[in-house]
This record gives C-alpha cells, structure tokens and sequence, in this order.
C-alpha cells in the first residue's frame, strides 16, 4: 500500500489570505440572516421556498461530493485495491462537502432553533423523503469523520487507537456505501411530489435512479479532476495511467443515464418536447451536450491518457451533473402564480464563502495531514 503524507508548506499564502477574506464576508451575511431572517439576505418567496442553498449546497454539492462514495464502491465492493491511493483524497473531499451541506441547511431553516425535531419520535415522518434525506446525510456525516479520523491518528502517533478502528472500519465503509445510495436517490425522489410544476422533459418516475447514476458518475469524474487539479497546483506528479483507467468507467455510466432518460421520454411519448425549444428544452439539450462530447472524448484511450483531455472532461461532466440538479430543482421548476426566482447577491456571497471555507479546509488538511500519496523522487 503506497505510504501517504502531508505535503508539508506554508499555509498563510496570497490565494489563502483571498479565501480568507471571502470565508469572514460571508460569516458577517450568515450573522445578518440569523438576526434579520432568510428575507434579508435572499432572494426566495412562497413560490421557491428554497433556492440556492440547497439546490447547490445539498443537492449539488453532496453529488459533487460523492468521490469517497463512488472510490468505495470500486475498492471495497468491486476489489480493486490499485485505486487505493486515491480513496483517502476523494473521502476528505466528500466530507468537506456533506459537512458544509449540512451547515447550508442549518442557515437555509426558517426555524432553525426547531430543526432538532427532525429527529424526534414525536415529530418525525417516517414516510418523508425528506426525514431520509435528513437522517442519512446526518449519519453519513458521521460515518465519514470516522473514516477519515486514521489521518488524524496516524500524525499524532496515536498507533493503539489507530489499530481498533482500523478493525472496525469494515462496519463503516459498509455504512458509507448504503446511506449515499439511499440518500442521493431520495434527493430525486424529492422532485416526484412535484409532478406537473416540473418539465414532462425532467418528471419521471425514474428520478431516484438518474439522481443515483449522476451522483456516482460525478463521484468517479471530481476524483480525477481533484487528481489533476492538485498535481498541477501542487507542482506534484500526475497520475495520469492510474486516473485513465478510472476515466474508462465514466463514459459507460453516462451511457447508461442516456439511455434510461432517453428510453423513458420516448416511452411516455414526450420526445417532441426535446424540440419546443422553450426554456426546458433548451436546459435539456445544454445538458444532453454537456453529458455527451466529454464521454464521447472519454471512451477513446488515447484521449484519456492526456492530463489535460481528462482535467477538462472530468470537469464538463461535473458541470453537467450540476445543471442537471440545479434545471431539475430550480430551473424548470414552475411553481405557478407568477413566482419568480433569482439569487440575491448576499445570497450568492454566502454560498461562495462556504466554498472558500472548504477549499481552505482542503490546503490546510493536505499540507498537515497524511492524504496524498507521497511523491517518490529519483
């Protein structure tokens, strides 16, 4: 097993110091919204009661964060233990992700001071897609910090700690398989209860299962986007054989999200709609687009044996799977009576702080934490 190290360096950088400053404006507009409430900082109303929070932070961010998801999935449920060196990168990725969602919904809450009663056996709803959702990302988050706590022991030398839960950690991997599969396909499931209000283009009853297969395609393309992103950041090595390989699998679930989205538009009898050429369809063909040229790239080897064609397929594709969500929740969402809705731009700023907070995270953990593979010199 390849050894993993922190990459050591300063942390007080000029792109630090940025997100910094980014990460205390938006803290200032968090305090703004818990003393003057969600109408002074955003942009939602009866019609939208959520917006970008959510659809971003939650429904888009915990897909984006699903690369720990996806790497167990492939490592511990298909065996493929020369993925290894990138579990550990891709599961602190996710946790940075799952743990600011669960801040956004914290800030998103009207009532936040209630939002314990989630939980509660008198209040909760069984029955909720929402109460699942609820309760597997909170669990997940849980899971993850358990996962990711060997790094933390392994620097502090904490060797008899780092043995019992290593003997334990089979009872989480498997916990950190289920709960993201329940929980990213109730976010679709979400979008059901929507029923007319949503585009005949985007309304199925296969949304669980699309939400599933997207989440996991992003899972696989963030990890060799995160790869390249920080080899090249980082001035480390690529590690281009190891990241084609994984690259072969993304095309292929792509395939297979076209071809249940394709087979159950023209099932319904709904495939004209494609060329209406309102708002919907043109969302669905930016999408279709997005989905389809970076697989088409992607299926070739030799294009997924240059850095470069993989850093900008993996990131198309992570695009796509974002507007997929965001078209599904907010953008082909037509709620009626004339709603309309936009972030507002302390909205905005909000939700660019809590991912300056987590790219922060990101520098501060690879630089004093064992993540990355150590770099071998000759």
């Amino acid at each position: 097993m390849e050894k993993l190290k922190p990459i050591e360096g300063k942390i007080w950088t000029k792109p630090f110091q940025v997100l910094t400053a980014l990460a205390i404006i938006s803290v200032i507009l968090i305090v703004k919204r818990f003393i003057f409430g969600l109408g002074n900082v955003t942009g939602l109303n009866n019609g939208y009661p959520w917006g970008l929070w959510i659809v971003y932070d939650v429904v888009t961010g915990t897909a984006i964060a699903c690369g720990g998801y996806a790497m167990a999935i492939l490592v511990y449920i298909f065996n493929r233990g020369d993925y290894h060196p990138l579990v550990r990168s891709a599961l602190m990725v996710s946790l940075f992700g799952y743990t600011l969602a669960t801040v956004a919904i914290f800030i998103d809450v009207g009532r936040y001071w209630q939002l314990h009663n989630v939980f509660m056996p008198n209040y909760y709803n069984p029955n909720s897609a929402m109460f699942e959702v609820a309760s597997c990302i909170t669990l997940y988050v849980i899971v993850m910090w358990i996962e990711f706590s060997p790094a933390f022991m392994e620097k502090l030398q904490k060797d008899k700690p780092l043995k019992i839960i290593n003997r334990l950690m089979f009872i989480f991997i498997a916990l950190g398989v289920v709960l993201p599969t329940m929980h990213q396909s109730s976010l679709g499931t979400l979008m059901i209860a929507a029923g007319e209000k949503l585009s005949p283009l985007f309304q199925t009853m296969f949304l669980p299962l699309l939400f599933l297969i997207s989440a996991i395609t992003m899972g696989f393309s963030i990890v060799v986007f995160e790869s390249v992103f920080s080899s090249l950041g980082l001035k480390r090595p690529l590690e281009t054989p190891m990241l084609a390989k994984l690259a072969k699998l993304i095309p292929w679930l792509i395939v297979v999200f076209l071809v249940i989205r394709f087979g159950d538009i023209i099932y319904r009898g709904e495939l004209g709609l494609m060329f209406n050429f309102d708002l919907a369809s043109i969302m669905f063909i930016i999408e279709l687009l997005m989905f389809l040229v970076p697989a088409i790239i992607l299926f070739s080897e030799k294009n997924r044996s240059s850095s470069q064609k993989l850093f900008i397929s993996s990131a198309v594709i992570v695009l796509a799977g974002s507007l997929y969500r965001f078209d599904t929740f907010i953008v082909v969402f037509n709620p009626g009576h004339g709603y309309h809705y936009f972030p507002a731009f302390q909205e905005l700023m909000i939700t660019i702080g809590i991912i300056a907070m987590e790219i922060m995270a990101y520098l501060i953990f690879i630089k004093r934490l064992p993540v990355l593979p150590e770099v071998k010199h000759a």
